[in-house]
């Protein structure tokens, strides 16, 4: 049995961490370093779930978010589309397929409109995969959000959506 993953210093750490900073430094954004700390602690803590997850099933959690990305393609994905849609660098993109081709979850064939472009495709394998693994993952994401109300929920994607696209925007 996988050991419990822990909170990675968790809210009350960083909420003294910050209170030290405001103190310090008159004019320091606490809500908005506050907010930037804890998407980046809810990030760790869905990577290290998910992993923990997709280990039982032969696969990281980087390899099952480009599995999902191309269950969501009619048409298969270049490399660079799933770079962009995965949020993953190009380098990783190529170590993550090349690692799915080898477990036979994927293939990889020049493209039907331009023969110098590559299209990644998931393979029986991969299909069967996916549909194995869906169960476990809506049930851990039920149980990641089951404190969560619809709309706390949809409010929280507003106002994430908001700031990506300002991040985004920036230079």
């Amino acid at each position: 049995m996988d050991k419990p993953i822990p909170a990675a210093g968790g809210y009350a750490s960083i909420d003294q961490k910050l209170a030290i900073s405001s103190a310090r430094h008159p004019g320091f954004p606490r809500d908005q370093a506050m907010l930037a700390r804890l998407i980046k602690l809810v990030h760790k803590l869905f990577c290290d779930h998910g992993n923990q997850l997709m280990r039982e099933y032969g696969i990281s959690h980087p390899e099952y978010n480009v599995l999902m990305m191309l269950d969501g393609s009619e048409q298969g994905l270049s490399p660079s589309e799933i770079s962009e849609a995965a949020s993953e660098k190009s380098s990783n993109v190529t170590r993550l397929i090349d690692q799915l081709l080898a477990k036979g979850l994927v293939s990889r064939e020049p493209s039907d409109e331009d023969r110098r472009k590559l299209v990644v495709r998931l393979s029986p394998a991969g299909e069967q995969l996916i549909e194995q693994v869906m169960p476990a993952v809506i049930q851990q994401l039920q149980r990641f959000f089951s404190g969560v109300e619809p709309a706390e929920l949809r409010h929280t994607e507003t106002v994430l959506t908001r700031i990506l696209m300002g991040l985004e925007q920036q230079p």
